[in-house]
């Protein structure tokens, strides 16, 4: 069984957090600098307990992991990348790795047209990848945070994605650009589809953190980008719920 629209709204409202905090490094899965998440970098055609489809995310972590956290995300958003520098790489290292937690990676375009974009990119990159090569999709990931700018000045134009894709090993430029050519309707309709799904679900920013338990079904939020603390304590009290 599963939750009804209305229970999942209480559970989101009833426990959101925000919060910011600084900055360190991104996750890596060869420079040396962060936590190599690349075995645990997978895709599924399911969809979960809490009506998340998950066609079309990065999924970091074991696919038998006992919790779930749903990270949306837009790569206009100052605080993601905050967060992304700051909590991802202790996430990995204190959960992930372990087995306990996966995370779902969902693009939501908060702020316009530049951040659809890049969530349409997004996709089309991962959908390339995930069957072949899915670690070299968080390469693609964090050049696109690195390269963040004011948002909507352009940064994340198209012209500007084929330019920093370029720069990515084991990424095709050519092939995002064919993408985004040809499907670009409908991976667009699809990542408005996930945006309505965050609304349903109470999701009004970015970036926003759902801790779940499929099992329990017990479910909390955070918004900002949190430190690894706020997600100890979210992630002990589903857990043990």
């Amino acid at each position: 069984m599963s939750l009804d629209q209305s229970s999942r709204r209480a559970f989101l409202a009833g426990s959101a957090v925000t919060g910011s905090v600084g900055g360190a490094y991104y996750l890596t899965r060869s420079d040396g600098t962060g936590h190599d998440i690349s075995p645990s970098l997978h895709s599924s055609d399911g969809t979960t307990a809490l009506g998340i489809d998950l066609a079309g995310k990065p999924i970091v972590g074991s696919p038998d992991a006992p919790l779930d956290i749903y990270y949306w995300t837009d790569f206009q958003c100052p605080f993601c990348e905050r967060f992304e520098r700051e909590t991802f790489p202790d996430l990995v290292r204190e959960y992930v790795e372990p087995g306990d937690v996966r995370i779902v990676v969902i693009a939501l375009p908060y702020f316009g047209g530049d951040s659809m974009t890049a969530a349409v990119a997004s996709r089309c990159v991962w959908d390339r990848l995930r069957d072949g090569d899915p670690a070299a999709y968080w390469d693609w990931h964090a050049a696109v945070f690195d390269e963040q700018g004011e948002k909507n000045s352009g940064w994340a134009s198209t012209e500007n994605l084929l330019e920093y894709t370029r720069a990515v090993p084991d990424v095709s430029a050519d092939g995002l650009e064919s993408c985004l050519e040809d499907r670009r309707a409908d991976v667009e309709a699809a990542v408005e589809a996930e945006a309505e799904r965050a609304t349903e679900l109470g999701v009004s920013g970015t970036p926003t953190f759902v801790v779940f338990d499929p099992e329990s079904e017990a479910a909390g939020s955070l918004v900002g980008a949190q430190p690894i603390e706020r997600f100890d304590e979210a992630i002990d009290r589903i857990g043990d719920a």
